[in-house]
C-alpha cells in the first residue's frame, strides 16, 4: 500500500491576490499560509474602482468569513476538500538570510515568512507562490521552492489557434462552386478531415484557382468571402479579409485580433465599426493604461487630460488613417468628427468605460493582452442587447509586470472561446506598416 503524499504549504503573495481574489480554492487539499505583511499590502489596495482594488476588497471579505481565533494559530479549513488557511505574523530575519535581504521591502519580509516554513516542516514541501519573477528568483537563489500562479494559464500557447489555415489540392469542380450563385456549398460536401470551427477562415487552392471562404456554423454552409472596403480602408491581404468579415458580421458578437505590431487590428477594427455605425449606438474605443517602469500615472505632470493622452494617442492615431482617405470638405470626413462631437464616437482609457452600460455599443478593447483574465471576464459580462466586442493586441508584446503569454487575458480568452458560435478569431501574421517596420518586427 502506497504512503499518502503529504500536503503542501503555499505561501501566497499580494500580487496572486490582487490577480484572481478567488485564489484561496485553487489549491486543493493543501494548506495556504499568509503572511501578515500581506494583508497589510492589501490594505492599501482596498479604495479604487479598478480590478486590483475589487480583488483585494473581495479577498477581505472572504477572508473575514472564514476569520477567527484559529486563523492566526493554525489555520481554519476553507472548505469541506479544501486545505486549511492561517496568517502568520512577523518574525525576526532568519540568520541565513539577513545579511542578504534589506529589511525594508514587504517582498522580503513574505520571503523570511516561507523561509522559516520550510525550516521548521522539513517533512513538508513549501512553495511560495508569486507572479513577481524577481521574488520567485530570491527565493530560488535560497533554496526555496517558487513558482508563478498558474491557474489561469493557457497551456500549449505556441499551438494557439490561428482562426485561419489553408487547404490544398481542392477540386477544380468545387472552388468553382463558390463563383457561382449562391456562392456557397454544404460543410460537410468539403470532406474535412479536422472538424471546422465556428466562423473559421479558409483559403482553398489548386495549381490554377483559389478562393477565400467562412465556415457559417449556424447554417452549417462555407460562403465565399470578398473583398471590400470598410470606411475607405482597404484590406491588403487575406488575413485582414478574414478579419473584416468577422468584424462586419452583425451575428459574431465577439472578436478577437491578435498579430505583431503592423498587422492592421486596430485599424480594421475601428474601420469596420464606422462602416456599420447605423447598426449600433455608439462606438467605444479603449485602452487599459500600464504606466511605463509600473508608476502609476499620478507622477506625471498636468491635469488627468495630459496624464492619459500620450496612452490613448495611437487610438487618434488610427482614426486619422481613417480621416485621411478622403478630403476634408467630404462627408465622411466630416461624420468622423460629427461622431465624436456629439460622443457617438467615444475614445477613452478602459478605466472610464469599464463603469458605463454595454448595450448596443460597438466597444473595441485595443493592447487586450495587458488584462488580466478576471478583467476580460468583467467587461464580456457587461455587455448587453446588441453590443458586439471586438479584443486587439499582441500576446508577444505585454507591459504589465505580472502577465505573461500564457497568462493574459487575451490569451485566455482566445483558449476558453475557442469553437463558440457567437466567437471568431483571427492571427494577423503580415505586417502592413512598411517594409521597414516588417523588416524590424521579423529582425530586431
Amino acid at each position: 500500500m502506497s504512503r499518502r503524499k503529504k500536503k503542501k504549504i503555499f505561501v501566497l503573495d499580494t500580487n496572486v491576490i490582487l490577480h484572481d481574489s478567488s485564489c484561496l480554492r485553487r489549491f486543493e487539499e493543501h494548506d495556504i499560509v499568509l503572511p501578515i505583511t500581506v494583508l497589510e499590502e492589501l490594505d492599501q489596495f482596498k479604495t479604487g474602482s479598478q480590478s486590483l482594488n475589487f480583488h483585494a476588497r473581495e479577498f477581505v471579505r472572504a477572508l473575514d468569513v472564514l476569520s477567527g481565533d484559529s486563523l492566526f494559530n493554525g489555520g481554519v479549513r476553507i472548505e469541506e476538500g479544501l486545505g486549511l488557511i492561517s496568517v502568520k505574523l512577523e518574525r525576526e530575519y532568519h540568520p541565513d538570510i539577513s545579511f542578504n535581504f534589506a529589511d525594508d521591502k514587504p517582498d522580503h519580509h513574505i520571503l523570511n515568512i516561507a523561509y522559516y516554513l520550510s525550516k521548521e516542516n522539513p517533512d513538508r514541501q513549501v512553495v511560495l507562490v508569486s507572479k513577481d519573477v524577481n521574488l520567485r528568483m530570491k527565493a530560488k537563489a535560497i533554496h526555496l521552492l517558487a513558482q508563478d500562479y498558474l491557474n489561469d494559464h493557457v497551456k500549449n500557447i505556441d499551438l494557439m489557434y490561428s482562426g485561419h489555415r489553408l487547404v490544398e489540392h481542392v477540386p477544380e469542380t468545387v472552388i468553382d462552386r463558390f463563383f457561382t450563385p449562391p456562392y456557397e456549398i454544404e460543410a460537410a460536401e468539403l470532406g474535412m478531415v479536422q472538424p471546422l470551427i465556428p466562423h473559421e477562415s479558409l483559403i482553398l487552392r489548386n495549381q490554377q484557382k483559389s478562393v477565400l471562404i467562412s465556415f457559417d456554423p449556424f447554417n452549417q454552409k462555407l460562403r465565399r468571402i470578398d473583398k471590400f472596403p470598410a470606411y475607405g480602408i482597404i484590406p491588403r491581404n487575406a488575413e485582414q479579409i478574414f478579419a473584416l468579415n468577422l468584424l462586419i458580421n452583425p451575428a459574431i458578437k465577439l472578436v478577437t485580433l491578435t498579430g505583431k505590431a503592423g498587422t492592421g487590428k486596430t485599424l480594421l477594427a475601428l474601420a469596420a465599426a464606422l462602416e456599420c455605425r447605423k447598426q449600433y449606438k455608439q462606438i467605444f474605443m479603449a485602452r487599459p493604461v500600464v504606466p511605463l517602469s509600473n508608476k502609476d500615472i499620478g507622477y506625471l505632470p498636468g491635469d488627468i487630460k495630459s496624464k492619459l493622452d500620450p496612452y490613448m494617442q495611437p487610438l487618434f492615431d488610427n482614426l486619422g488613417v481613417i480621416k485621411n482617405q478622403y478630403p476634408e470638405n467630404s462627408d465622411h470626413f466630416r461624420k468622423i468628427q460629427e461622431l465624436l462631437d456629439q460622443e457617438k464616437l467615444v475614445i477613452s482609457p478602459l478605466t472610464y468605460i469599464r463603469g458605463r452600460s454595454l448595450v448596443n455599443i460597438f466597444f473595441i478593447v485595443d493592447e487586450a493582452q495587458n488584462l488580466t483574465p478576471h478583467e476580460i471576464k468583467t467587461i464580456i459580462t457587461r455587455a448587453g442587447e446588441g453590443t458586439k466586442l471586438v479584443f486587439t493586441g499582441d500576446i508577444h508584446q505585454i507591459d504589465h509586470p505580472y502577465l505573461n503569454r500564457e497568462s493574459n487575458g487575451l490569451s485566455y480568452l482566445l483558449d476558453r472561446m475557442q469553437g463558440q458560435k457567437l466567437y471568431g478569431h483571427i492571427n494577423l501574421e503580415k505586417g502592413e506598416r512598411s517594409e521597414l517596420a516588417e523588416l524590424a518586427s521579423n529582425l530586431l
